[in-house]
């Protein structure tokens, strides 16, 4: 097996260490890719706005998620778990007991990797693992890696040690991101993910209004709050809910914010759903207390209102768009049908829905509600009294699927 160890104070993490990460689990072919946050950096101090421990274990977790290979990357708390300095050695040390077959490889930039002979052990760190260095910009090319890399070498007798230069990587510095981050700049070189976390808890002198974020940054709080691979389907149901707002004659900005919220709570705990519905005074039936899938749409409602300022139109919009309801609204009816078929979904039926939905919103509504039904049905599990009492108000209505 061979692992990857990322280590850094990942203050921020940004684009430049996600596409190292990338590049040295394809050059290397890494069965494991670490990414370990340092507690006490050995070379420096950690600023005074550094964020505690945990957001930097916060957003190092978003960093490896964003790789989208959760077979492979893993955030660990190991330096952060352990008192005093982060002295690589020591948690190279600790990774040895652990994998005590594996071979392992540090990942570094170049100025970590030029001075590496002046690190705190490093005839230990040599021994332990071998060492994968990129360079970040043109400049850190063989010119200036071969003298190192030779040097160690001699110095070090079976040191391992690969060097990688990537054109065009993000050439910036946490430094520098760290203070456009306070002067309101900085998203373009950060994950979404990142860049939302950071805005949502007020990280490095940034204070964002939640209740009144432009659209870039509502995308980016929505993408702090589920896993990565969660994004194509929230960014395709945006999108369709706009295209469908532009046919129906709904409110374009609405089903957007609409769409970019719908799955916010996508990953809460069945409790966790709960809470927020007792907090926000929200009643629920037997079936809900017992299906936290059908909780997220109203969860994300209440975290749509009272944490990020929405109107009770994207309120009830996203609150109905799982289960449907009688007699909704063109925007209610726009997220649910969006949410139902946008570009990323694929199933039996998906394409005669995407036909009706532009020419009769009432016809692809009703479809939709069918296909949930048929498809419980078919599980053998409840079908929600509101999806029941949506497919009887249409069909009240004289809506049918045929034609």
């Amino acid at each position: 097996m061979k692992i990857g160890i990322f280590g850094g104070t990942f203050n921020p993490p940004h684009l430049g260490h996600l596409a190292a990460a990338q590049t040295a689990i394809d050059v290397l072919g890494l069965d494991k890719l670490l990414i370990i946050p340092d507690a006490i950096p050995p070379h420096k101090a950690l600023p005074e706005n550094t964020p505690a421990p945990e957001h930097r274990l916060a957003m190092a977790a978003k960093l490896g998620d964003a790789l989208l290979l959760p077979e492979v990357t893993e955030v660990s708390s190991i330096e952060l778990d352990r008192a005093g300095k982060s002295y690589t050695s020591d948690t190279l040390a600790a990774l040895r007991e652990q994998y005590p077959e594996a071979e392992l490889w540090l990942l570094m930039g170049t100025d970590m990797f030029l001075t590496l002979h002046q690190w705190h052990e490093p005839e230990r760190i040599l021994s332990l693992a071998g060492i994968c260095a990129f360079g970040r910009t043109e400049q850190d090319g063989e010119a200036l890696f071969a003298p190192q890399r030779e040097h160690l070498m001699a110095t070090f007798p079976g040191a391992k040690i690969v060097t990688i230069s990537l054109p065009g990587l993000v050439d910036i510095s946490s430094t520098q991101l760290r203070a456009m981050l306070a002067k309101g700049e900085g998203a373009d070189d950060l994950l979404p993910s990142v860049y939302g976390y950071i805005l949502m808890k007020g990280l490095y002198d940034t204070h964002a209004d939640l209740k009144h974020l432009d659209i870039p940054q509502l995308r980016a709080c929505s993408y702090a709050l589920v896993l990565a691979k969660r994004v194509r389907h929230i960014r395709g149901t945006e999108e369709e809910a706009v295209r469908l707002a532009q046919r129906w004659g709904a409110d374009e900005t609405m089903a957007r914010r609409a769409g970019i919220l719908h799955d916010c709570t996508k990953y809460l705990s069945g409790q966790e759903h709960i809470a927020i519905c007792e907090q926000y005074g929200v009643p629920l039936d037997s079936l809900e207390r017992t299906a936290p899938k059908l909780l997220h749409s109203k969860t994300g409602a209440c975290i749509a209102r009272h944490v990020f300022g929405e109107p009770d139109e994207v309120y009830e919009a996203i609150f109905w768009h799982t289960t449907a309801k009688a007699d909704m609204t063109t925007l209610e009816k726009i997220l649910y049908v969006a949410d139902y078929m946008e570009p990323n979904r694929a199933f039996d039926g998906v394409e005669r829905l995407r036909e009706l939905a532009y020419r009769d919103l009432d016809k692809a509504l009703l479809l939709g509600v069918e296909t949930t039904i048929q498809e419980m049905e078919e599980r053998k599990l409840p079908v929600h009294s509101n999806t029941l009492q949506a497919q009887a108000w249409l069909k009240g209505h004289g809506v049918t699927t045929e034609g």
